[in-house]
Order: C-alpha cells, then structure tokens, then sequence
C-alpha cells in the first residue's frame, strides 16, 4: 500500500498536493492530518468523499510500503506517522518547494524545486504526462496554488506558477468557488468602507431568498471594491447582495450571489454590464437613474425572472433506503453493502428518528456489536431542508451543519435524501465512471 501525506495544520497547497499525488501514483491513497487550517476544513466538510482520502488513524502502518510526502521534509510535521520513521525498508519519495534547509526525511527520491507552491510540480508532471483532470480536482488544485502564491503576486511566483495556472483553468477550475475558499487580505481603506456598509444593510426577501441592498458614497479610489462586497456578502449573510457605489457623477453597481437561482450576470447586463452568475457589476451615468431607481429596478428583475429554476427536489435521491430503530447493525452493514450507499434513514411509523452512516460503523469494536439495534449508534439530532430548497443552499447547509445527508421533507414527510455525491454531480457534472 502507498499512501501521500502533508504537514499538520495543512493548507491549501498540502491538500491539493496529496490529491495530486493520489493521480500521479495510481492506487496511491491520500491521508491528511486531522488539524488543517479552517477554509480547508470547510472544503472537506462537503468535498472529502470526492476523493481518495482518509485520516491517519485509519491507516495499518504495517502495510505501508511507499510514503509520498508532499510540502514538508520534516518528520515532526507529519500526522501520526511515527512508526514510519524507522523502517529501513519504506520506499520515500518526497515533493516539496521548500528550498531553505534540508529536513530530517531521508528521502529515496526527491522533487524540489524554487516554485511558488508545491502542488505545480504535480501539474507539471500532469503536463508531461499528458493527463487531464476534472473540473473539480482542477479547482482544489488552482485554491492550492492560489492560496500559496497570493494569487500570483507573491515574489516567489515563477513562470511554472503561472503556466500550472493556466493548464488547470484549461481544465475547467471554477474561479467562483476558488473566491470562496481563498481570504485575500484587506488595506485600511477597504476595512473602512465594509465597516461602514455593515452599519446599515436593508435585506428583503425575494422568491425565498434573502436579498441585501446598500449605497455607499465614496470620497477617493478604493482598490478591489468587488472583494470587499464579497465579504460583505458574507458577513451580513444574505443569499445576494447588491451595493451602489456614488461617486462623482456616476455610480458602480456591484453585485454578489451564493445561490445559483440568482444570476447576478443577467441583472447587470440590463445596467449595461455584466459578469457570470456569483459575480457582475456595471457602471450608471447620475443622469440615467438614481440609486433608488437602480434598486427598484432590480428588485422588479428578481421577481420576475426566478421562475424555472433547480430546486433540491430535481437532484435528489430516492427511494430512500430505511430501517427501524430496531433493526441489528449488521442488517444496516449488509444494505448499505447491496446499495452501495454511505448513509440509511431510521424510521418509524414514517417519523424520521436518525441517521446511521458508514463512518458510524467504525464504532463497533466487538462481534456481538453487530446484533444491537442501530438506535444505539445512529445520529439523532438531524437536519432536514424543503423540496424547494436551492442546492446552493443544500451546500451551506451542509458546510455550516458539518454533515454529509440532508433529508428532503414536503407535508410533513420524507421523499427523498440529498448527499454531497448529490450535490457534487450537480455543480461539478462528476457522473459515475
């Protein structure tokens, strides 16, 4: 077995770098630390089941006969691989882009090189290859370069940084959720300005969704307006906002979406602007219309053209497969086996009274185990959603509630199930091979 791991506390780069590894070396399986930094907690809260990962504790150091380490050379760094450390007969081959001193792995072969992050020596080995990736490896893949890079700004960006870049944008990285995984630092003058915007916001809600509006004046330039009405977004919590900006005799109109029945795009193409659906903004002469006008205007466009768009009821599962509370554990085992699914539904007389998954099996630790009823491990405290609820929403929803099922209710009951392979296959079009 040959397994790839990163430093604790990873980052970005660590984690696409260990995705990385798991293309290049096939039937390679990724392990990462159980610290890692919050934005990367928050991508594996729904992304972790994409890809062929698991923690250290999960591993039998015993059968490991090739280590992958990826942007680290230091033992101490790494997540519970010490019984590792001492095998003269592990295979170690190491890729990193920390060139300032050598570390205490020994490796049998190594990858360095003076570039920006550690993962664009995998692209570049990609590249060589002649392989491409999914829309969605490509993603985590530019976060990490991004993150560690600052976007292609920091000095230590080289031309492979930029030439990685482009080859994952090649293969479809979405920038959108890149934006949302990344935290790009703020001057004084943009913190002055998202305080002030966060002292009055108005929020009005439109077919469901909670729309936010603001006009601000501006007395001198502020760098990267679109970032700081992104973290606005954000911070005050609506599905959309929208804020114009006054200055001199025109206005700015930026506007913000995390939900996709919200094409902030389209609205601005009817202001002379434009952009992509989470993302647009245009430019109004004073003369035009006021920021009044600009507002209601939208408001009027909200309305009338959500109609038709992807509820959670089009992509989720069913029938769903349930069992009573009753049912012994190795009942759960054999029909998540025969499904081939991670999670099972416990019911009784149509009430939802929890939750049992694949992870909840681990808990079992003796045979006779196997002939208790599942209440005794199932989940109870479960979050359900509406059939009209967006998969946007259905994603934050599992970000925020850290879980992997969400069941869909209408009238009072159970029709369906939606899971992050649900939601993945939807905004990523990952359609089983």
């Amino acid at each position: 077995m040959q397994i790839a791991t990163t430093h604790k506390n990873t980052d970005f780069d660590g984690l696409a770098s260990v995705i990385a590894a798991t293309i290049i070396y096939p039937g390679c399986v990724g392990v990462v630390p159980k610290a890692v930094n919050r934005n990367v907690d928050q991508f594996l809260s729904t992304h972790k089941t994409a890809f062929n990962i698991i923690l250290p504790n999960e591993i039998d150091p015993e059968q490991i006969t090739k280590l992958i380490v990826v942007d680290t050379n230091q033992w101490r760094r790494l997540d519970r691989m010490e019984k590792l450390r001492d095998r003269s007969d592990l295979e170690i081959d190491l890729w990193d882009h920390h060139m300032t001193a050598e570390g205490s792995i020994i490796a049998t072969w190594s990858c360095r090189e003076h570039v920006g992050a550690t993962v664009t020596l995998f692209i570049k080995e990609m590249i060589k290859r002649g392989i491409s990736i999914s829309p969605l490896v490509s993603t985590v893949l530019l976060i990490g370069l991004y993150e560690d890079t600052g976007h292609l700004t920091f000095p230590s960006t080289t031309a492979d940084d930029a030439r990685a870049a482009a080859y994952l944008l090649e293969n479809n990285a979405d920038l959108n959720v890149a934006g949302f995984f990344l935290n790009p630092p703020y001057e004084e003058t943009q913190k002055e300005i998202l305080f002030e915007m966060m002292k009055e916001t108005e929020k009005i809600k439109i077919n469901g969704n909670s729309v936010g509006f603001n006009t601000v004046y501006l007395d001198k330039n502020v760098a990267n307006l679109a970032a700081v009405v992104n973290m606005y977004r954000k911070i005050i919590n609506v599905d959309a906002i929208f804020v114009t900006f006054i200055s001199e005799s025109r206005y700015t109109v930026i506007g913000r979406s995390g939900v996709e029945n919200i094409d902030v795009g389209h609205i601005m193409i009817h202001f002379g602007g434009g952009g992509h659906a989470g993302a647009g903004s245009a430019t109004v002469k004073e003369e035009q219309m006021s920021p009044a006008d600009i507002k209601g205007k939208i408001i009027d466009l909200l309305t009338r053209e959500q109609a038709g768009v992807v509820q959670i009821s089009d992509i989720m599962s069913f029938p769903v497969a349930t069992v009573s509370p009753d049912s012994p554990m190795h009942e759960v085992q054999a029909l998540m086996a025969s499904e081939n699914i991670r999670g099972v539904m416990v019911t009784e007389e149509s009430e939802i009274k929890g939750i049992i998954v694949l992870w909840d099996l681990k808990k079992i630790k003796k045979e006779r185990q196997w002939n208790s009823p599942v209440k005794a491990f199932m989940a109870r405290d479960i979050t359900t959603i509406s059939s009209a609820t967006s998969p946007a929403t259905a994603a934050r929803t599992m970000i925020e509630q850290d879980v992997g099922h969400l069941p869909v209710v209408h009238d009072g009951k159970m029709i369906g199930i939606v899971t992050r392979t649900d939601i993945l296959t939807y905004f990523y079009d990952l359609l089983p091979g």
